[in-house]
């Protein structure tokens, strides 16, 4: 904020705490919501630090707190941890209060880094000829335009029962339900089994698709602490001894963000705490797919209590919106109550032909072109990153690379954005109020099958970085 700006605001606040009624903090409050809302305070602006107001007021730090947590829940301003306060403008909000979009209305001349997805291959041939098959035959046809049961016809849960094996995990179709895709699964999981004010520990970075519901469910998340594995069982021990804890939501397999995987040690400890403290497990396997080799899933360590959420959007079509639940016997009527109210039933044209590439081998034969793919950009790429700190996967699409300080991972974002490329900061995957880390993912998986876009999305990307380095150094 400009001198001449605060200054006045300055002079009107006091102003406000002498002449007015109530409580103080309120009136600070009212007083910068008419500047913001007039116009006096731009989009953009920020307001002068917690403590130096306070001091200039003469008020207590609590005081200017709270009157700026009161105008952020007005929606006036921003908190950004470790930038400061400003008022609200267009793009200035916090990742993890926007909300994560599976769709960026890029302009053409991006390139998107920022967003996991399937990498276009055969499918849309496939799709075509499945697509013929099903024209020439009547009677599948005419039972895709009628009611299907919620969970979705035996045949759709044998299929997706098969989706979902690997190792010892041999689910039963009985206790599999057809969704439309994961996110969906994971929104009936959490409307099924938890309530409004309910607590739901996931890790302290995690998938943003669950902040979002969480945050529309009226469900509180606790942020437990990680590891190069993932989540840490005694962070959540004790997050559970000092809060009355409902749930855990975690994803042991290609950790969104970190890419961290569980060994299988590390899952039973955090099923042995989960079953101590009478906790629900909901475990999302949307990017576990991709790991052939990957530990049996909590499902085997706490059967009684572990909902497994996977789909078919990492590995062959997101646009199909094909999604499994595999629950406890004994919650699957609740889920499917839930599945109900939400949609009647998964949409039976897209599960017949999840059925069908499922059953025929396309799906594996899918999954295998795209675990090949990613295996070859990331050869293509990864030089680009020598001499960064990051963390990956073979099977992972993206790379979580760490910012150099004192630099800021919204710093490289906008250096990049200007540069018409798009990448993801640890912001939008973030829990809670807690600092973020300083960290950038860098997705593979852009539909575009341009070696050269790539090549220079991720040049540019090490070029910021290395910059912000090459300045440190001076």
């Amino acid at each position: 904020m400009a001198v001449k700006p605060i200054i006045d605001t300055v002079s009107i606040l006091r102003e406000a705490l002498s002449s007015g009624h109530g409580a103080k903090y309120k009136r600070l409050a009212e007083a910068l919501q008419a500047r913001i809302l007039e116009g006096s305070l731009e989009g953009g602006a920020k307001l002068l630090p917690h403590r130096h107001l306070a001091d200039r007021l003469g008020v207590t730090i609590g005081t200017v707190s709270r009157a700026y947590a009161e105008l952020e829940r007005m929606g006036l301003v921003v908190a950004r941890i470790g930038d400061g306060t400003f008022v609200r403008q267009r793009d200035l909000e916090r990742k993890r209060d926007a909300g994560f979009s599976n769709f960026v209305e890029e302009r053409p001349e991006q390139f998107d880094m920022s967003r996991n997805m399937h990498i276009p291959g055969l499918e849309t041939s496939l799709l075509a000829q499945s697509l013929a098959d099903l024209a020439r035959d009547p009677r599948t046809l005419a039972e895709l335009t009628l009611y299907t049961p919620d969970a979705g016809l035996p045949r759709y849960r044998q299929a997706g029962a098969h989706w979902l094996a690997h190792g010892d995990f041999q689910p039963q179709a009985e206790q599999v339900l057809c969704v439309n895709g994961g996110q969906h699964g994971l929104l009936c999981t959490l409307m099924a089994l938890l309530r409004a004010g309910d607590t739901l520990v996931t890790e302290q970075l995690t998938y943003p698709g669950l902040i979002t519901a969480a945050r529309m469910l009226g469900i509180k998340l606790l942020g437990a602490t990680m590891d190069e594995e993932g989540l840490i069982p005694e962070s959540l021990d004790e997050l559970c001894r000092h809060n009355r804890v409902t749930a855990l939501y975690c994803t042991p397999t290609l950790q969104n963000p970190t890419t961290g995987v569980m060994s299988a040690s590390r899952r039973e400890a955090v099923a042995a705490v989960c079953r101590e403290h009478n906790l629900l497990i909901v475990e999302d396997e949307a990017h576990a797919v991709l790991v052939a080799d990957r530990p049996p899933p909590l499902s085997v360590y706490a059967p009684e209590r572990s909902i497994l959420i996977g789909s078919l959007s990492k590995a062959m079509a997101a646009g199909l919106r094909v999604g499994y639940l595999h629950a406890p016997a004994t919650l699957v009527g609740r889920i499917s109550a839930t599945l109900r109210a939400s949609c009647w039933m998964a949409t039976p044209l897209a599960m017949e032909l999840a059925t069908h590439w499922i059953d025929s081998g396309v799906a594996d034969q899918l999954l295998r072109q795209q675990v090949a793919e990613i295996g070859r950009r990331k050869a293509l790429v990864q030089g680009q990153l020598e001499g960064l700190s990051y963390r990956t996967h073979p099977q992972c699409p993206h790379f979580w690379i760490e910012v150099p300080e004192p630099w800021r991972a919204s710093d490289v974002e906008v250096d990049l954005k200007l540069k018409n490329c798009l990448i993801a900061t640890a912001e939008a995957f973030a829990v809670g109020r807690a600092a973020v880390p300083q960290f950038v993912r860098a997705s593979v998986s852009n539909a575009s099958h341009d070696d050269s876009l790539l090549l220079h999305g991720f040049q540019a990307l090490a070029g910021a970085l290395r910059q912000d380095l090459g300045q440190f150094d001076e």
